[in-house]
C-alpha cells in the first residue's frame, strides 16, 4: 500500500470524515460484544484499567453524542453503548449464529482503530523484554474464529500485526517497527486527554 507523504491527510485517518456509530463496529475487532434487541443493538467492552473506563465514556460522548453506561463485572469494568437502532446493522453483520466474525470485505480504518486502540492497545512497560517500538492490540480470547479476519483487516489498513497466542501474552496482535507505529498514529491521530503512560502508538 503506498502510503502518503508527510503532512498528507491520509484518506482512511480519523480525520478524514465525521465520526460515526457504525465507527464502533472497531470496538469488536478486540473483545467488544453487540447484543441485539428486537430492532436495536448495542456494544459493549470490558476493560481492566479505570483510566480506559474514563476515556471510552468521554469519547463516546464527545465524538458520537453517547451516554455510555458503565458496570462492574468479575472480570473487569463493562463500558455499555445505549441500545441504537442503527447499531442493529453492525451487530447483524458481526453475527454468524452465535459467533463473531468480521464481515466479508471489512475495511479497518483510522476510526474504527482508535476505538480499538482505546479499549484494548498498549506498548510494553518500560524494561520489558519485547522492547521499543511494539504496540499491541488485543483480541477477544473467545472470539478465535474471528482473529484471522481482523488481522487481515489490519493488514489492509497497512499495519500488518503478527498473531500471539494466550501463551504469549496475548490473544492479540503485535505491531513492531517504526514504519507501521507511524502508519498507525497517521490513522488514529492524537491520543485524547486521559491516555495513561503506554496506552497509545508512539514511535519512541
Amino acid at each position: 500500500m503506498r502510503q502518503p507523504a508527510p503532512g498528507q491527510l491520509s484518506l482512511f485517518g480519523v480525520s478524514a470524515r465525521a465520526p460515526s456509530v457504525a465507527d464502533l463496529d472497531g470496538l469488536l475487532a478486540g473483545n467488544g460484544h453487540a447484543v441485539r434487541r428486537q430492532d436495536a443493538a448495542r456494544i459493549s467492552v470490558v476493560v481492566e484499567e479505570p483510566w480506559r473506563v474514563e476515556v471510552l465514556v468521554a469519547e463516546l460522548s464527545a465524538r458520537l453524542g453517547l451516554a455510555a453506561e458503565v458496570a462492574r463485572t468479575e472480570t473487569g469494568i463493562t463500558v455499555r453503548t445505549p441500545w441504537l437502532a442503527e447499531l442493529r446493522q453492525v451487530a447483524d453483520a458481526w453475527t454468524r449464529g452465535a459467533i463473531k466474525l468480521p464481515p466479508p470485505g471489512w475495511v479497518l480504518d483510522g476510526p474504527r482503530l482508535r476505538w480499538w486502540c482505546l479499549a484494548a492497545g498498549r506498548s510494553p512497560a518500560p524494561g520489558n523484554a519485547t522492547g521499543a517500538g511494539v504496540y499491541t492490540l488485543a483480541l477477544g480470547p473467545s472470539d478465535e474464529q474471528a482473529w484471522l479476519g481482523v488481522g487481515a483487516a489490519l493488514a489492509g489498513a497497512g499495519v500488518p500485526g503478527v498473531l500471539i497466542g494466550p501463551r504469549a501474552d496475548g490473544p492479540a496482535y503485535r505491531i513492531v517497527g517504526r514504519r507501521r507505529l507511524a502508519r498507525l498514529l497517521e490513522l488514529v491521530g492524537e491520543p485524547p486527554t486521559g491516555i495513561a503512560a503506554g496506552g497509545w502508538p508512539t514511535l519512541a
